[in-house]
């Protein structure tokens, strides 16, 4: 099987990456923050969009890992991004608004410049891009997204809507549904307040960092299914 090369853009916790590694591939996370995935030889410490695209004479990318070994890429076969979205998401759209309808300017700035770092991952130089994102507001106008996903469609009893804006890739396919419990994260929800004191939530779960954590079952399934189309395996193989 051709071993691909990916960029797993904005990911600390190298689920996807690690998903892609098990199958052979040679998948790269990168965030600005250090990986709690275990695995720092796989990790680009630093900004993204530094190693999204070829640049320079050679135009190709090189980078470091954080043990110090030095790669060189052509072109990335495969980038998955997952951009922040705490001021693109429409769960916080409210806060544009907080007083009598009066925009927040400083927000409105910052939910431009997210915009404008979400797009840098799809308009990459890659025949083959996955950004994935919440359900965004409708007041900075990103594209339709192509698909939404569920963990309880991945072997994750929970709800908790994902959007997924592909190019040159097949829509996800569900890999194992089950019943849904309730709603992942829902801080002030009677639902969330009650799975917490049945211990069926982590409290962690409220932060943002551990909301943003790839569900293990979805990074198979991108995995299993990416690599395979990538690849020219049949599905069922």
């Amino acid at each position: 099987m051709k071993k691909l090369k990916v960029l797993v853009a904005c990911e600390e916790s190298q689920r996807v990456c690690t998903a892609f590694r098990e199958r052979g591939h040679e998948a790269f996370s990168c965030d600005i923050i250090k990986p709690s995935g275990g695995h720092p030889e796989w990790h680009i410490l630093g900004n993204a969009l530094s190693v999204l695209n070829p640049t320079g004479y050679t135009n190709s990318i090189s980078f470091r890992t954080m043990d110090g070994n030095e790669y060189f890429v052509k072109k990335w076969d495969l980038i998955i991004a997952h951009p922040p979205c705490t001021y693109l998401s429409n769960a916080g759209a409210c806060r544009l608004y907080p007083k009598k309808r009066q925009l927040n300017i400083e927000r409105y700035k910052q939910g431009l410049e997210a915009k404008e770092f979400f797009m840098e991952f799809l308009n990459a130089d890659c025949e083959h891009i996955a950004v994935e994102n919440p359900i965004p507001t409708r007041v900075f106008g990103l594209p339709k997204y192509t698909q939404i996903i569920q963990p309880y469609e991945y072997g994750h009893p929970y709800t908790k809507k994902t959007c997924l804006w592909l190019k040159g890739l097949p829509k996800l396919q569900p890999t194992d549904i089950v019943e849904p419990i309730g709603p992942y994260v829902c801080g002030n929800s009677e639902i969330w307040k009650k799975q917490a004191a049945n211990g069926k939530v982590i409290g962690k779960e409220k932060s943002a960092k551990h909301r943003s954590k790839t569900f293990q079952g979805i990074a198979k399934a991108m995995a299993e299914q990416w690599s395979k189309y990538l690849c020219g395996i049949p599905e069922n193989t």
